[in-house]
């Protein structure tokens, strides 16, 4: 019963309440999964960072991959914003894409713990990503825009494009992350780097130039 007693009390010294003690968990969970990674925390050590009892986040939570799921969906969330702000700033197809990867880049250094949680997760739990405004069907509609002839031409799928883009920006944004390629190789930056590469894969397909 002390026991039972005590965790609101530790709550409301800190200014918790029941809605925004979920928020301390999940922001005290973003941080250590960007200096960590996704699979190398508990939810203790979230409770800890939230400054909270280390049973108060099965009030909100049934375990570590369920907050983590939660990261995963409201990363997405975020990261969908940031791509359409990024291609709805012009009109024309080829500008948007190419605003598109930056946006991808800046995302993954600006947000490690979010970027991180979003590929920790089973596909049905990452936000739904087959669904409208989604990161991946905001990349497909901005390729399709630029296919000649529409999306239904033969051999110009914009779907296979954009997951070839994706997988691409995916890649650069990762080895970003691990410290790969080192700065003495002479390697380009690796927003010049996507770049080339975009124009690669779309190039067969679209006019970027």
């Amino acid at each position: 019963m002390a026991q039972a007693k005590r965790i609101p009390d530790l709550a409301a010294r800190r200014g918790y309440h029941h809605g925004n003690l979920r928020e301390a968990l999940l922001e005290g969970a973003r941080q250590l999964v960007g200096e960590r990674g996704p699979q190398a925390f508990t939810l203790t050590e979230a409770a800890r960072r939230a400054g909270v009892s280390p049973s108060a986040p099965y009030r909100h939570f049934k375990d570590r991959d369920e907050l983590l799921a939660e990261l995963c969906r409201r990363g997405f969330t975020l990261f969908s914003q940031r791509l359409q702000a990024a291609a709805g700033g012009t009109s024309d197809a080829a500008e948007a894409l190419r605003r598109m990867g930056p946006a991808y880049l800046a995302f993954a250094r600006e947000e490690p713990g979010y970027y991180a949680a979003m590929f920790s997760v089973p596909s049905e739990d990452s936000g739904g990503e087959a669904e409208k405004g989604s990161p991946f069907e905001a990349l497909t509609g901005t390729i399709g825009a630029l296919l000649p002839g529409g999306a239904g031409v033969a051999g110009r799928n914009p779907r296979l494009v954009a997951m070839q883009v994706w997988a691409l920006s995916h890649g650069v944004a990762m080895l970003e992350r691990a410290g790969l390629p080192v700065a003495e190789s002479g390697i380009p930056e690796a927003e010049a780097v996507l770049e080339k590469g975009v124009t690669d894969a779309a190039g067969p397909y679209v006019e970027l130039d």
